[in-house]
């Protein structure tokens, strides 16, 4: 990186904030729809508590940065509607597992990769060390990402355990 480079662009992702890890949830557009309205998340989370224990304008106040200390209560809530563990906010760790996994998702509703690895189904383990080595090629050549930040399979999912 130059000289004048943020830190922040180099540090890994756990050290993001509470508005960032909430913004990652907003915008991942779950099924291919587009992201919730801060009223909808508000309204969805109320009916489930079955009393209004949050608002819209709460909501928007963590996403960006404006309230920092939520209670326990609604990071619960936060979580359930998204579908994270309430450890995703707290626990860096747990949020970049959760960030890889919805990445990965993402990825898998996208036709031509769905097809990708639907192809690759059925072959060796060798076979899929060999594509996933040329992918990895490929994406350095187009700098799509850092291959470190991929979402690695590991053995038992490739099903190479260890003997």
């Amino acid at each position: 990186m130059a000289g004048g480079a943020d830190s922040r662009d180099t540090r890994a992702d756990a050290d993001r904030t509470l508005a960032e890890k909430l913004d990652r949830l907003f915008t991942e557009e779950p099924g291919g729809r587009r992201p919730p309205s801060y009223e909808e998340v508000a309204t969805a989370i109320n009916i489930a508590a079955g009393e209004r224990t949050i608002s819209a304008t709460y909501i928007w106040q963590l996403r960006t940065g404006k309230k920092t200390n939520p209670t326990k209560r609604h990071l619960e809530s936060l979580a359930r509607y998204f579908g994270v563990k309430p450890a995703y906010f707290l626990d860096d760790e747990e949020a970049e597992r959760t960030d890889e996994q919805l990445s990965l998702l993402k990825a898998l509703r996208e036709a031509d990769v769905r097809a990708l690895a639907l192809r690759a189904n059925g072959l060796s383990p060798s076979s899929r060390r060999t594509i996933a080595s040329l992918i990895g090629q490929l994406r350095e050549l187009e700098g799509v990402d850092n291959p470190d930040t991929a979402p690695q399979a590991d053995a038992s999912q490739t099903g190479e355990a260890d003997s």
